[in-house]
Order: C-alpha cells, then structure tokens, then sequence
C-alpha cells in the first residue's frame, strides 16, 4: 500500500483536483474560441459549467450580450453576459422565465449575426421551455421521475427532449439563419452530443424506443404527451451546418490524474470514461476487480482511474445518497482492506450534494451489517458523513461526470 492513509487521502484529493482542473473552462476553453466576429454577437447558453465558461468567452473577447442559465449559486461576475440562477436537477419558474428569455434572444438574430452557445452538463434541467400542452408542473414530474428509474444519462435526456421547444436541435433552428459556434464540455458517456443538455444545437434523432422504459415508472397522462410529442427537427436542415467543438471531456481529466500519479511513482490504470450502470453494482464488480489484480500480484503502487456515469434506481423513501458515495459503499463492502478509493462527481454535488463524493481508506472499518443496511436504504452519504469521509468543495464550475480513484 503506498504511504500512510494522510498521504493516500492527500494524493488522491490532488488526482481529484487535476481532474477537475483539467476540465475549467478557462484552462480549455480558450484554444477553441476564434476571434470575434464582426457584428452582432449573442452569447447564449446553460450548465454547471456555464459562469466559468462565460467568464472565458469574456476574457478573450471583452464584455459579450447574452444570457446563461447557472445552477443556484454557481454565479459568477461576468462583464456583460447575463447570468440566471436555476433549479437543477428538476426545472424550477426561473429556468422557465430565463429560457424564454434565451428564446426570445434567439428570434432577434439574422443572417448577419452570430451566436455562440456554451453547453455543458446539467442544461436539460436548466433550459426548460415545455412544449406544446406541457406545463412546468408536468416537465417537474418527468424530470424527477427519470432520475429515480436508473436509465443512463443519454436515454434520459433523449426523453426530454419530447417535452420541449429548445432540446433536440430546437435552439439551432431558433437563430437560424445566424450563424453559429457551439463550445460544449462533455458530462455523458460516449461525449455524443445529442447526449450533452439533450442537445439542444444539434440534429437529433428518432427515441421512439425509448418510450418503452418508462411504461409503469409514469403517469400515462405524461407518457400519451410523449408519445404525440412534435417531431423533432429535420436533421438536415441547414441550421445543423455549423460548428461544434467539445472542449472538455471525461477521457480528457482522466490522463491529466493519470501524470499526477506517475509523477508519484505510481502505476496509472485508466479503467474507461464511459462506464455506466447502476452504482452498487459497479462498485462490486470494481471490488471484485481490485481483488483478482492483488491476488495476481499487481499493487505496491497501481492507481485505477475511472469515469462515466453510474446510477441509481430509487425505491420508497430513500435516505441521503449520491450515486457516488452508492457506488463507494458497495466497493467498500467488497473489496480487500487494503485499497483507498475516492469516488466524486467533478461538479462538485452528487446526488442532492451538498457532497461531491465520498472517501474510504485502508484504515476505515464497518461491520458488513452496517454497510448492507445503508445501502438498502440508499443512505450512504449518511455512512460517510459519521465517519467524516464526504468529499465536500462546492460547486467546481465545470462537469465531466463521475471520477473514480482506487489506490493499492
């Protein structure tokens, strides 16, 4: 095992924290963005990323129009981009006021003008514009029933996208024909940008099949809504003729952790940056792995990597959780007592936060009871909590999904 477990949860706060910066908008984004444009320019968009990335656009191009949706309290200063507070994960009145500012903003735009989008994770929430016979109310009970069902990230919001009038494409054709910059940061799996806020400048494509997975999980008022939903863009319309750039991914955070481990002399093992499932699960099969590498002999200094995004399918009355601490919980109860592991979401909340994640050390002990029941009971940040191993920073103004980190 390397070092004491000071220095284990010390080097893997600082593979956290490379990981996160490695993914701020003003470290990344700046290489992307071309000089401005003549004209009228309107900067528009939504994320957890989104005051660090309006913040970058300003730094390179001077003080902007436009308007961005934020999460509550991840405002920042900004010189002339608006910045709007919002609800997330599920869509509150704000997000609905500001998006139709965001939509109204779009509809002044002509063939002369420009406008460049900033979209990173937690847009689906935060652009909330219902579509026709929707209401906020029916867009809230969707929203809070798809993040209870366990489906990965990317059928969530292929969902969304049939509640909405910007998702899917909608706000490409809404500054049509503007032209048009996309920068966005990756917070899904596989970095498709159909994915990424649901996609709402680029072409999307047919979710019929989707439907299927929420039979039962929702009031069929909601699915009959869904499934006469307004079809979704013409792909080839020439709106979607225009230029996306991913600026920052979870593949991307992962190599900067891994050279801050092999400059420790540490063995970096990058798992993958898209492995989903639900969380327990994937925290046993981790364990599992962890354990045939120690009984092979690898370790003395071997750190694993991992990104992605697991989930978590709720039952009654959950208690306090986060798929990461979930997932950590799980690996715990697996794994050999001689593995540190870290396991966060590089925005800084998981689940309803305010922790970012949790920790467990070698030195950390529970009776396989305890472990059990808080897992039952979806409590895990409760577990963490008592035994002063939450991850707590604060929002981190960027979003490439989980980070995982398993040192033995």
């Amino acid at each position: 095992m390397f070092g004491t477990s000071a220095s284990q949860s010390d080097l893997l706060r600082r593979l956290f924290d490379k990981a996160v910066a490695a993914a701020d908008p003003h470290h990344c984004l700046p290489a992307h963005l071309p000089e401005r444009p003549e004209g009228r320019v309107v900067v528009l968009g939504a994320g957890k990323a989104g005051a660090r990335m309006a913040q970058a656009v300003e730094a390179s191009w001077g003080p902007c129009e436009g308007l961005v949706i934020v999460p509550h309290g991840a405002g920042l200063p900004t010189k002339g981009i608006e910045l709007i507070e919002a609800a997330h994960p599920v869509p509150d009145a704000a997000g609905l006021a500001a998006t139709k500012r965001i939509l109204d903003l779009a509809a002044t735009l002509g063939p002369n003008d420009f406008a460049l989008f900033l979209i990173s994770g937690g847009g689906s929430s935060l652009l909330c514009a219902p579509a026709k016979d929707w209401t906020l109310a029916d867009k809230q009970e969707l929203n809070t029933a798809l993040l209870a069902s366990g489906l990965p990230i990317d059928r969530m919001n292929r969902l969304r996208k049939l509640a909405s009038r910007i998702k899917g494409g909608r706000l490409a054709r809404a500054v049509h024909p503007a032209s048009h910059l996309t920068l966005a940061i990756s917070d899904v799996p596989g970095d498709h940008p159909e994915a990424i806020a649901s996609g709402p400048t680029v072409a999307s494509h047919s979710c019929d099949q989707d439907l299927m997975a929420l039979e039962g999980r929702l009031p069929e008022i909601l699915l009959a809504k869904l499934r006469r939903a307004e079809p979704l863009p013409d792909p080839t319309h020439d709106c979607f003729q225009q230029d996306y750039r991913l600026i920052a991914t979870p593949m991307t955070s992962l190599l900067a952790a891994a050279e801050v481990a092999e400059e420790a002399g540490l063995k970096a093992v990058i798992l993958g940056d898209a492995i989903e499932g639900e969380a327990r699960e994937v925290g046993r099969q981790m364990a599992l792995d962890v354990a045939a590498r120690i009984k092979a002999g690898e370790g003395g200094g071997t750190v694993l990597l991992s990104g992605g995004e697991t989930t978590v399918t709720l039952g009654a009355d959950p208690g306090w959780g986060g798929r990461n601490v979930e997932f950590l919980l799980s690996f715990a109860l697996h794994a050999p007592s001689v593995v540190s592991v870290l396991a966060a979401d590089t925005d800084g909340i998981d689940g309803m936060g305010p922790h970012a994640g949790g920790l467990w050390l070698s030195e950390d002990t529970a009776s396989e009871s305890e472990i059990a029941d808080s897992l039952q009971a979806h409590d895990a940040a409760t577990f963490f909590d008592r035994r002063s191993r939450l991850l707590t920073t604060g929002p981190t103004h960027t979003n490439v999904n989980d980070f995982r980190a398993m040192l033995f």
